[in-house]
């Protein structure tokens, strides 16, 4: 019995010394990554340890998670990968590409928005923060700002870390790698964003791929989110 155990120590130690180191430490990293932005970057954190005002969670979600999502990530990529941000899609790369696919999704998006933004399950979704996010206009601004920067770690996170970091060993396989623990990490939206993050997953990981940067993911996400955001309130107070 113990002579049967070590040999499959031995033979599954020799299966480990054959993987590539980078691939095994994004796949892990990304894991851990999303362990610390669950437990301490969420708004279920912000109620346990500060209070229970629901505009306040979300903006320290916001503004957590994205530095969460993006400090130690680019950490990992200067001092233990010792790469460049900009191999991971931190640059503008193929601006004509980027630009053009972003005003395309966008006027598709649109289209979408305005028929899914006037549903009651969006309406009492968004904004995250509740009503107070747009009880005024500096409150909208400074709360839609502090999306800006969730989004910024959120899309370099899963479309720069995760995505650039697997490339070189599953090409463009990693697209749809990434894609799934983006769609798992929708749960609790509407149903039609959670299922439509399958494939939004899907078309934000080829344009990061094709054009070289997330930078154009980033931007695009936010300017959906300000959008969804900005319809639900003119709905909800009856000015449109």
């Amino acid at each position: 019995m113990i002579e049967y155990f070590r040999t499959e120590v031995l033979t599954a130690w020799s299966e480990l010394k054959k993987l590539d180191f980078k691939t095994v430490f994004i796949l892990l990293t990304s894991a851990v990554i999303t362990f610390v932005s669950i437990a301490f970057g969420s708004p279920s954190f912000y109620y346990d340890h500060f209070g229970t005002d629901k505009l306040l969670s979300r903006i320290y979600w916001f503004l957590a998670d994205g530095f969460i999502m993006f400090a130690i990530p680019a950490v990992l990529i200067r001092f233990v990968l010792k790469e460049k941000l900009s191999d991971y899609g931190f640059r503008l790369g193929d601006v004509r590409f980027g630009v053009v696919t972003s005003v395309l999704f966008l006027a598709v998006m649109v289209v979408v928005i305005i028929v899914i933004s006037g549903t009651k399950e969006f309406m009492n979704a968004y904004p995250q923060g509740g009503k107070k996010a747009g009880e005024s206009l500096s409150m909208f601004v400074i709360y839609e700002l502090c999306i800006l920067i969730y989004m910024l770690g959120w899309e370099f996170f899963w479309r720069g870390y995760m995505l650039f970091g697997l490339k070189p060993r599953f090409g463009y396989y990693s697209v749809f790698i990434q894609m799934i623990p983006f769609f798992i990490l929708h749960k609790g939206k509407p149903e039609l964003e959670l299922f439509a993050s399958i494939f939004a997953g899907i078309i934000l990981g080829l344009q990061a791929l094709r054009s070289g940067s997330f930078i154009y993911c980033w931007i695009l996400h936010w300017i959906v989110m300000l959008l969804i955001d900005s319809l639900s309130i003119l709905r909800s107070s009856g000015a449109i």
